[in-house]
């Protein structure tokens, strides 16, 4: 995994999504020499390089990921946003391309359209972080906006109106900027399977004059990536957190709870709604303040709409405290074109005899 830092010209903080499957050494290169040329500040060269290889594999979404930010990097803001719009329509399941394409609409002073596109990257995955921040910063803006407007309709609510105003705006001052400019989320960084290593690249640098987009996205090779959409948010842990009890130590309940979690995966796997569904217990928690009518309708379109998928779980860890059970694991998912790898953890209640899921989530 790879971090990478940079000061931030814009208020939006900026995804690097370095994502490399195992799609042959040669297309990595290619990735790699865009993400080179990126980082050299010629993304011209870089758009030059993407369209080339997209004229041969013309679905490839990590290469029209990087065109997205070489056309980003060099002005041509609404092609970029043409680009993640698109990847945001066929990968519905990553939150990178909702981010960027938020920080596109900022950048335009679009907010609103921001706002939305921020709430779709949380609501693919309530564990992302940045885009936790981002939309933190569009409520800044937004507020910041309402209280000029407050203070132009009525000069008598400045005395109450211009400390709230001046805080929000210090904010966003380039001091502020580059005080408050952190590292970008963590790179998922998959190994290719058999074939040799593919080796991480890092993320193109900013531009000033406009709010760039990192690289690369998700690939279309036959490899693991980022984390599928089932992400819910981490809930508070229980109470207390036993120890890990391995899968092959005999324990009965360790048994079950493992047999509970392949289940659910096998049924993921075999588009069966019925016993996907089933998985999850009655208070389970849906992402993105959804009802769960609203959560299993969307769950089903992504599911079985798919042609084929396959779900693999590995490393599994899995704690045991009573009627409560954390699995900890490893998922390698993969469902027509898109392939995606992610830590994930599971909790897990009993109830009659029977183990199900009640809160769900990606990363750590």
């Amino acid at each position: 995994m790879k971090q990478v830092r940079r000061t931030l010209p814009r208020f939006l903080r900026l995804v690097a999504l370095a994502v490399w499957l195992g799609a042959g050494l040669a297309q990595a290169n290619d990735y790699g020499e865009i993400t080179q040329l990126l980082k050299a500040g010629k993304p011209a060269d870089a758009l030059a390089k993407a369209d080339q290889r997209l004229a041969e594999t013309p679905r490839d979404p990590q290469l029209r990921f990087l065109r997205g930010v070489a056309q980003a990097d060099a002005g041509k803001q609404n092609e970029a946003i043409v680009t993640f719009t698109k990847l945001t329509e066929e990968y519905p399941e990553l939150p990178e391309p909702y981010n960027n394409l938020a920080v596109l609409y900022a950048g335009q002073n679009q907010l609103d359209k921001s706002r939305a596109a921020l709430e779709m990257a949380i609501r693919t995955n309530p564990s992302y972080a940045t885009a936790h921040e981002n939309l933190g910063d569009i409520y800044a803006k937004l507020a910041s906006q309402a209280y000029s407007k407050a203070l132009q309709l009525d000069a008598s609510t400045a005395n109450s109106v211009k400390p709230k105003l001046a805080m929000i705006r210090s904010l966003f001052t380039p001091e502020a900027a580059r005080g408050s400019a952190r590292p970008a989320p963590a790179a998922v960084t998959a190994a290719a399977p058999a074939a040799p290593a593919v080796p991480a690249a890092p993320a193109a640098s900013a531009k000033p004059a406009a709010p760039a987009v990192a690289t690369p996205p998700p690939a279309a090779a036959p490899a693991p990536a980022p984390a599928p959409a089932v992400a819910a948010a981490p809930a508070p842990a229980p109470a207390a957190t036993p120890a890990p009890a391995k899968a092959d130590e005999g324990d009965t309940a360790v048994r079950d709870v493992t047999a509970a979690v392949q289940a659910w995966a096998a049924a993921w796997a075999a588009k069966d709604m019925k016993a996907y569904l089933s998985a999850y217990a009655k208070d389970f928690d849906p992402p993105g303040r959804q009802s769960r009518a609203a959560w299993e309708k969307e769950r089903e379109a992504r599911i079985v709409g798919k042609s084929r998928i396959s779900v693999k779980l590995s490393d599994l860890q899995v704690s045991v405290s009573g009627s409560k059970a954390t699995v900890r694991f490893h998922q390698a998912y993969s469902a027509d074109a898109l392939n995606v790898s992610s830590r994930k953890t599971l909790d897990l209640v009993q109830h009659q005899g029977r183990w199900t899921i009640v809160r769900e989530s990606t990363g750590g």
